[in-house]
């Protein structure tokens, strides 16, 4: 019975998480904080609001992709990425469309969206 106890002990050991050292686990909460700093700073830099007018060019999925439009206003004006935060969208037609007598017919017109303004980092 003694044995069988045993076993069962030393079992339950082996289940049981190892414990870390005291330096170990100072090493790892230094790490941490380390790891929780830096994503504090990237959090904590300044965003800026500009304006502009950028085309939004079409996605595969036929969708407006602003946030291409976004970026590329934000890096015009010397930031390295953006967020849209207004648009504007235009239709753009064919000159036979302003004819007179002209009857309009599907795929005379597109719309063309652009970023008015963004948040840029």
């Amino acid at each position: 019975m003694f044995n069988q106890m045993e076993r069962l002990f030393e079992k339950s050991l082996s289940v049981l998480p190892t414990l870390k050292s005291p330096s170990e686990t100072i090493d790892d909460l230094n790490a941490r904080a380390k790891d929780a700093g830096e994503t504090m700073s990237r959090l904590a830099r300044p965003a800026s609001m500009v304006t502009g007018r950028m085309g939004c060019p079409v996605a595969p999925n036929g969708a407006p992709d602003c946030k291409t439009a976004a970026d590329k206003l934000c890096q015009a004006k010397g930031f390295k990425e953006g967020k849209s935060l207004n648009s504007d969208a235009a239709e753009k037609c064919a000159a036979r469309v302003y004819m007179p007598g002209y009857k309009r017919e599907p795929g005379d017109c597109r719309t063309e969206n652009y970023v008015t303004r963004a948040l840029c980092q």
